[in-house]
């Protein structure tokens, strides 16, 4: 075989193969696409958990100076999502809040939801 035969079977090889790395492409972008999506939804769940987090912190040192429970709760809800759920507890030692709250990605709201909670407790004050 000349050197010109095989240089003609090499670029007859390379066009047998031409495309392919596109159609690959385009058979692994949806996939692509929904572990990116995925993982904004994680990443929004964290944010959610975060505020969570610091609302009931908050809360429950509302609570624990005392303040009325109406205000306990609107002040964990005007810190995280108006449509968390709030639960509260104060006794003569301790003040506890709980908060929960139901994630939905949101570009998909018919999918389910993941629900991220907090709680936090404080000494109530005398």
């Amino acid at each position: 075989m000349t050197l010109l035969q095989r240089r003609i079977a090499t670029v007859r090889r390379r066009s047998a193969s031409r495309g392919s790395v596109t159609a690959e492409t385009a058979a692994m972008l949806p996939a692509l696409m929904i572990v990116l999506a995925a993982a904004l939804w994680a990443v929004q769940a964290v944010n959610v958990q975060l505020e969570c987090v610091d609302a009931a912190s908050a809360a429950a040192r509302a609570a624990a100076r005392g303040e009325p429970l109406d205000q306990v709760r609107d002040l964990a809800r005007s810190a995280t999502r108006p449509d968390a759920h709030v639960k509260i507890a104060r006794d003569a030692e301790t003040s506890n809040v709980e908060i929960a709250v139901d994630v939905r990605p949101a570009w998909g709201s018919s999918l389910p939801a993941v629900r991220v909670s907090a709680s936090a407790s404080a000494a109530t004050e005398p």
